[in-house]
Protein backbone atom coordinates (compact mmCIF):
# COMPACT_ATOMS: atom_id res chain seq x y z
CA UNK A 1 0.00 0.00 0.00
CA UNK A 2 1.24 3.46 -0.81
CA UNK A 3 2.05 5.97 1.88
CA UNK A 4 2.51 9.75 2.13
CA UNK A 5 6.22 11.00 1.64
CA UNK A 6 7.00 14.21 3.55
CA UNK A 7 6.27 16.60 0.51
CA UNK A 8 2.66 14.95 0.36
CA UNK A 9 3.26 12.51 -2.73
CA UNK A 10 2.27 9.02 -2.17
CA UNK A 11 5.08 6.08 -1.99
CA UNK A 12 4.98 2.66 -2.16
CA UNK A 13 7.13 0.51 -0.56
CA UNK A 14 10.97 0.25 -0.82
CA UNK A 15 11.68 -2.64 -2.31
CA UNK A 16 15.28 -4.57 -0.99
CA UNK A 17 16.34 -7.97 -3.36
CA UNK A 18 19.05 -10.08 -3.01
CA UNK A 19 19.77 -11.85 -5.27
CA UNK A 20 21.12 -15.85 -5.68
CA UNK A 21 19.83 -19.26 -6.30
CA UNK A 22 16.92 -21.53 -4.78
CA UNK A 23 17.96 -24.83 -3.47
CA UNK A 24 19.68 -26.27 -0.57
CA UNK A 25 22.75 -27.13 -2.31
CA UNK A 26 23.32 -23.37 -3.18
CA UNK A 27 22.67 -22.32 0.40
CA UNK A 28 26.22 -21.24 1.67
CA UNK A 29 27.60 -20.50 -1.61
CA UNK A 30 29.18 -16.99 -2.46
CA UNK A 31 26.79 -16.54 -4.95
CA UNK A 32 24.09 -16.36 -2.55
CA UNK A 33 25.94 -13.32 -0.82
CA UNK A 34 22.46 -11.60 -1.73
CA UNK A 35 20.31 -14.64 -0.12
CA UNK A 36 22.37 -14.41 3.32
CA UNK A 37 22.16 -10.79 3.38
CA UNK A 38 18.64 -10.47 2.87
CA UNK A 39 18.01 -12.82 5.89
CA UNK A 40 20.28 -11.21 7.66
CA UNK A 41 18.10 -8.06 7.00
CA UNK A 42 15.11 -10.37 8.16
CA UNK A 43 16.60 -11.50 10.89
CA UNK A 44 17.22 -8.02 12.29
CA UNK A 45 14.01 -7.12 11.94
CA UNK A 46 12.00 -9.47 13.06
CA UNK A 47 10.81 -11.08 10.28
CA UNK A 48 10.69 -14.63 8.24
CA UNK A 49 11.11 -14.20 4.24
CA UNK A 50 8.77 -17.11 3.49
CA UNK A 51 5.81 -15.47 1.62
CA UNK A 52 5.23 -15.94 -1.88
CA UNK A 53 5.24 -13.01 -4.26
CA UNK A 54 6.08 -12.11 -7.97
CA UNK A 55 8.08 -15.52 -8.19
CA UNK A 56 10.30 -14.32 -5.15
CA UNK A 57 9.71 -15.20 -1.52
CA UNK A 58 9.42 -11.86 0.69
CA UNK A 59 9.00 -10.29 3.82
CA UNK A 60 7.27 -7.18 4.69
CA UNK A 61 8.75 -4.66 7.37
CA UNK A 62 9.35 -1.36 8.15
CA UNK A 63 13.01 0.57 8.10
CA UNK A 64 13.44 3.71 9.64
CA UNK A 65 10.02 4.49 9.25
CA UNK A 66 9.40 3.30 5.36
CA UNK A 67 7.51 0.14 4.53
CA UNK A 68 10.32 -2.03 2.95
CA UNK A 69 9.50 -5.29 0.95
CA UNK A 70 12.65 -7.52 1.36
CA UNK A 71 13.03 -10.50 -1.25
CA UNK A 72 14.68 -13.31 -2.40
CA UNK A 73 13.44 -14.58 -6.59
CA UNK A 74 12.63 -18.30 -7.15
CA UNK A 75 13.81 -17.63 -10.21
CA UNK A 76 17.86 -18.47 -10.46
CA UNK A 77 20.33 -15.87 -11.04
CA UNK A 78 20.42 -15.82 -14.40
CA UNK A 79 16.56 -14.68 -14.76
CA UNK A 80 16.39 -12.66 -11.41
CA UNK A 81 15.53 -9.56 -13.43
CA UNK A 82 12.04 -11.68 -14.00
CA UNK A 83 10.97 -11.30 -10.57
CA UNK A 84 12.49 -8.07 -9.91
CA UNK A 85 10.44 -6.50 -13.22
CA UNK A 86 7.40 -7.89 -11.28
CA UNK A 87 8.12 -6.42 -8.08
CA UNK A 88 8.58 -3.67 -9.75
CA UNK A 89 5.37 -3.40 -11.45
CA UNK A 90 3.60 -5.18 -8.75
CA UNK A 91 4.17 -2.31 -6.13
CA UNK A 92 4.68 0.19 -9.10
CA UNK A 93 8.12 1.20 -7.58
CA UNK A 94 10.38 3.35 -8.73
CA UNK A 95 13.82 1.67 -9.73
CA UNK A 96 16.20 4.75 -9.58
CA UNK A 97 14.60 5.89 -6.04
CA UNK A 98 12.68 2.15 -4.77
CA UNK A 99 14.54 -0.53 -5.20
CA UNK A 100 18.23 -1.54 -3.54
CA UNK A 101 19.77 -5.23 -5.30
CA UNK A 102 22.00 -6.52 -3.24
CA UNK A 103 24.83 -9.25 -5.03
CA UNK A 104 28.06 -11.28 -4.98
CA UNK A 105 30.71 -9.30 -6.32
CA UNK A 106 34.16 -11.96 -7.46
CA UNK A 107 36.15 -8.22 -8.51
CA UNK A 108 35.70 -7.75 -4.79
CA UNK A 109 37.43 -9.37 -1.80
CA UNK A 110 35.84 -11.23 0.35
CA UNK A 111 35.31 -8.51 3.86
CA UNK A 112 34.51 -5.65 1.52
CA UNK A 113 30.88 -4.43 0.09
CA UNK A 114 30.35 -1.36 -2.01
CA UNK A 115 27.47 0.81 -3.16
CA UNK A 116 26.60 2.03 -6.49
CA UNK A 117 23.85 4.03 -7.59
CA UNK A 118 24.37 2.97 -10.72
CA UNK A 119 26.83 1.37 -13.48
CA UNK A 120 27.15 -1.50 -15.83
CA UNK A 121 26.46 -5.22 -14.52
CA UNK A 122 29.88 -6.49 -14.78
CA UNK A 123 30.40 -9.12 -16.34
CA UNK A 124 27.72 -10.42 -12.77
CA UNK A 125 24.73 -12.08 -14.82
CA UNK A 126 22.11 -11.60 -12.52
CA UNK A 127 22.77 -7.90 -12.54
CA UNK A 128 22.84 -8.42 -16.18
CA UNK A 129 19.46 -9.62 -15.87
CA UNK A 130 17.90 -7.01 -13.87
CA UNK A 131 19.59 -4.04 -15.94
CA UNK A 132 17.81 -6.08 -19.01
CA UNK A 133 14.52 -6.57 -17.73
CA UNK A 134 14.41 -2.92 -16.07
CA UNK A 135 15.90 -1.37 -18.89
CA UNK A 136 17.92 0.82 -17.45
CA UNK A 137 21.29 1.04 -15.51
CA UNK A 138 19.96 3.22 -13.17
CA UNK A 139 19.43 0.80 -10.02
CA UNK A 140 21.16 1.13 -6.87
CA UNK A 141 22.93 -2.01 -6.16
CA UNK A 142 25.41 -3.33 -2.76
CA UNK A 143 27.78 -5.53 -4.06
CA UNK A 144 29.21 -7.81 -1.53
CA UNK A 145 32.97 -9.19 -2.27
CA UNK A 146 33.25 -12.75 -2.38
CA UNK A 147 36.78 -12.60 -4.59
CA UNK A 148 39.60 -14.87 -2.42
CA UNK A 149 42.52 -12.88 -1.03
CA UNK A 150 45.20 -14.74 -3.37
CA UNK A 151 48.53 -13.44 -3.09
CA UNK A 152 50.15 -12.89 -6.53
CA UNK A 153 51.92 -15.87 -6.78
CA UNK A 154 48.56 -18.01 -6.42
CA UNK A 155 47.36 -15.94 -9.30
CA UNK A 156 50.48 -16.72 -11.41
CA UNK A 157 49.87 -20.28 -10.76
CA UNK A 158 46.82 -20.20 -12.09
CA UNK A 159 47.22 -18.69 -15.17
CA UNK A 160 46.59 -15.28 -14.26
CA UNK A 161 42.83 -16.41 -14.26
CA UNK A 162 40.14 -15.41 -11.61
CA UNK A 163 37.94 -18.35 -9.68
CA UNK A 164 34.72 -18.64 -11.78
CA UNK A 165 31.86 -20.23 -12.14
CA UNK A 166 33.18 -23.52 -9.99
CA UNK A 167 34.02 -21.16 -7.03
CA UNK A 168 30.79 -19.61 -6.86
CA UNK A 169 28.82 -22.41 -7.22
CA UNK A 170 30.89 -24.32 -4.45
CA UNK A 171 29.99 -24.12 -0.59
CA UNK A 172 32.23 -21.82 1.20
CA UNK A 173 34.88 -22.98 3.92
CA UNK A 174 33.97 -22.17 6.97
CA UNK A 175 37.08 -19.50 8.11
CA UNK A 176 35.49 -17.51 4.98
CA UNK A 177 31.54 -18.06 5.86
CA UNK A 178 32.50 -16.18 9.38
CA UNK A 179 34.37 -13.27 7.38
CA UNK A 180 31.32 -12.81 5.37
CA UNK A 181 29.15 -13.19 8.61
CA UNK A 182 30.26 -10.16 9.74
CA UNK A 183 30.04 -8.81 6.17
CA UNK A 184 26.39 -9.54 6.37
CA UNK A 185 25.98 -7.43 9.55
CA UNK A 186 27.38 -4.71 8.23
CA UNK A 187 25.07 -4.78 4.74
CA UNK A 188 22.27 -5.05 7.20
CA UNK A 189 23.22 -2.25 8.78
CA UNK A 190 24.02 -0.37 5.32
CA UNK A 191 20.62 -0.81 4.20
CA UNK A 192 19.45 0.59 7.41
CA UNK A 193 21.59 3.85 6.99
CA UNK A 194 20.01 3.83 3.25
CA UNK A 195 15.96 4.29 4.14
CA UNK A 196 16.73 6.49 6.86
CA UNK A 197 19.34 8.81 5.26
CA UNK A 198 19.65 7.98 1.66
CA UNK A 199 22.41 6.30 -0.52
CA UNK A 200 24.96 9.28 -0.87
CA UNK A 201 25.04 9.35 3.37
CA UNK A 202 25.49 5.41 3.18
CA UNK A 203 27.88 5.47 0.32
CA UNK A 204 30.63 8.35 2.41
CA UNK A 205 30.03 6.12 5.49
CA UNK A 206 30.91 2.55 4.00
CA UNK A 207 32.42 2.70 1.02
CA UNK A 208 35.02 4.58 2.69
CA UNK A 209 35.21 2.36 5.59
CA UNK A 210 36.02 -0.45 2.71
CA UNK A 211 39.03 1.41 1.65
CA UNK A 212 40.76 1.76 4.99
Amino acid sequence: MAEASQTGVRRGPFLVVGLGNPGLEYLWTPHNAGFMAIDRIAQREGVVVQNRRCRAMTATCRIAGREVVLAKPETFMNLSGVAVAALVREFEADPARDLLVIHDELDLTLGTFKIRERGSPAGHNGARSVTGALESEEWLRLRIGVGPNLPPEAIAAGGGKRPGRDYLLSPMRKADLTVLDEVLDRVATATRRILGEGPAAAMNEFNRKDRE
